[in-house]
């Protein structure tokens, strides 16, 4: 019988990855969907057979279709969905441009569908977990980042995480979100470069965390993988703060 698999989307990066990485250690399998060939490529070779990848461009809505025939066409279980995509490019309210607007909303037209597809292979197969990376800023405004358009489309995912665990629950489908403030990945590379990530995130953002540090991808796949397995199966609807204690009270 073939083995199950969990689906990453945006599984080639950062938090997608560090999740990828953990259930592949602990003997699980992984399709991993990214837009860089590239990354790709890295870990497909990292991964061997225990990852199948393929590359989407997720604001393209034909590419999208062409995933979701394929999610469609598929014979193996896919027992857990990670919709970790994302992009993060701050902008003043004022200066935001409908194509600023539209690279948000895209992710998100692209998961409501791709979730969709995933449902209904999760039902036919006896469950599913489906775990979305949702963000603090959906929750709270930063003054440093602004940043309306995007926290408004994570807003939207947290909604959309507990609509889920409402209606896919007599199917044995659990949905959950996590929520992350600052995480070192190359989300922020759209404002930062690439290997300045690291340095400015420590220097501007450890002290505005209670917990005294920035994230890790590594902080946030540990609840990944724990919502995705047999060990929270009471636990849907939820939106857990991986924050840093941020949510707790600002220092």
């Amino acid at each position: 019988m073939t083995q199950p698999t969990t689906l990453i989307i945006g599984g080639t990066s950062g938090m997608g990855l560090a999740t990828a990485r953990q259930i592949v250690a602990q003997g699980g399998h992984v399709t991993l969907v990214g837009s860089s060939a590239d990354k790709l490529d890295a870990a497909k070779a990292e991964f061997g057979s225990a990852a199948d990848s393929q590359q989407v461009d997720l604001r393209n809505p034909a590419a999208v279709d062409g995933l979701i025939a394929q999610i469609k066409a598929e014979t193996r279980h896919i027992h857990g969905l990670v919709n970790t995509a994302g992009t993060f490019a701050p902008k003043p309210f004022l200066e935001h441009t409908g194509e600023d607007y539209d690279s948000y909303m895209d992710l998100n037209r692209a998961t409501f569908l791709i979730t969709q597809s995933v449902a209904e292979n999760m039902k036919a197969n006896g469950g599913g977990s489906i775990v979305n990376i949702g963000s603090m800023w959906a929750k709270q405004a930063v003054r440093a980042t602004p940043s309306s358009a995007y926290s408004m489309a994570k807003a939207g995912l947290h909604s959309l995480t507990q609509h889920l665990a409402m209606e896919l629950a007599e199917h044995g489908i659990r949905a959950n979100a996590v929520s992350p403030a600052v995480v070192v990945t190359p989300i922020y590379g759209a404002f930062i470069a690439p290997d300045q990530i690291e340095s400015t995130l420590t220097e501007a953002f450890d002290a505005f965390h209670p917990i005294g540090r920035v994230g890790r991808p590594e902080d946030v796949a540990n609840t990944v993988t724990h919502l995705l397995s047999d060990d929270a199966t009471w636990v849907t609807g939820a939106i857990w703060d991986v924050d840093g204690g941020v949510m707790a009270g600002l220092v």
